[in-house]
């Protein structure tokens, strides 16, 4: 089993960041921690300017005028009217509910002016929170695909339609791979089909692996060029040795209870967002330092 470790709680929180400037020191710490340096060309020949805090100007990009920045500059946290230490407490919130918290909890603990803000803000941490800097999972990888969206008998009656258990139009599907004890990646794919489903999994898991998990799906027999082994679902194999898909499938089941019992309802619009932030807390689930990991990304 994973080691688990204990985030930041309420008081260490409080403790951390007692004042908007202790959240400017540790986003300048964070973001530079080899010393500050220009977003623009990346110099390190920078000042800080003596009349405005937490400020600087680049030497080296005096072409058409001394180019000033500040530590907001190419941040999720530029250009808004809202406190840095509002914007780490609600990441802080975020990253400390596993099944995900509302837009509208978002609102009501922060006290923000309107539904919409807290929607935003909510919508721009997730945005930081993809991952960007992927590398092929290896090892026993498993890889299985789900289906977001309501039944058809539960929809308005202009938005009925077609509904059976794969590839319905009425939902949207996803893909996964997990990494046994390691990470996860997903893919919003909308409808599957064989070729985008080999895609993902070429892109994302290298053929060196020692074990390709799937279920029955005709898709995966496609990839000949991976240690292959499949479960029968249909005639309720669910284990054949090493070869099960029960990983992935415990990820869709925390993912699908955030929906059901935080968020309620999902766009296929943003289910790319929602999906990242899922992800980005398991593949962190062993950081100790979760919150500064997603700092670094913001």
């Amino acid at each position: 089993m994973t080691k688990k470790t204990n985030q930041l709680t309420a008081p260490q929180f409080d403790k951390l960041f007692p004042n908007e400037e202790a959240c400017d020191n540790y986003l300048v710490a964070n973001r530079w921690p080899k010393g500050v340096h220009c977003p623009r060309c990346g110099s390190t020949n920078v000042y800080p300017l003596q009349t405005m805090k937490f400020k600087w100007e680049c030497s080296d990009c005096r072409e058409g005028g001394a180019y000033r920045f500040s530590h907001l500059v190419g941040t999720i946290f530029e250009n808004t009217k809202i406190d840095l230490k509002d914007w780490f407490k609600v990441i802080h919130l975020m990253l400390g509910a596993k099944k995900g918290i509302s837009a509208m909890q978002i609102q009501r603990h922060m006290g923000f002016g309107s539904y919409k803000t807290a929607w935003y803000v909510c919508h721009r941490i997730r945005t930081a929170l993809q991952d960007k800097e992927f590398r092929k999972l290896m090892g026993i990888v498993e890889v299985d695909e789900t289906f977001i969206g309501g039944k058809g008998y539960n929809k308005h009656k202009s938005k009925r339609g077609h509904d059976h258990k794969h590839g319905s139009h009425l939902k949207t599907a996803i893909i996964g791979a997990v990494e046994r004890k390691g990470s996860v990646v997903t893919r919003v794919l909308g409808t599957l089909s064989a070729v985008d489903m080999q895609r993902f999994v070429r892109e994302t898991v290298s053929t060196k692996v020692s074990l390709l998990a799937t279920d029955e799906h005709v898709a995966y027999k496609g990839l000949g060029e991976y240690p292959h082994g499949y479960v029968k679902h249909s005639a309720k194999q669910y284990v054949c040795g090493a070869v099960h898909t029960q990983t992935i499938e415990g990820f869709w089941s925390i993912f699908k209870r955030s929906i059901v019992g935080s968020y309620h309802k999902v766009s296929e619009k943003y289910l790319p967002l929602y999906i990242a932030e899922c992800q980005f807390k398991y593949n962190n689930r062993g950081n100790a330092d979760i919150f500064g990991a997603a700092i670094a990304g913001c």
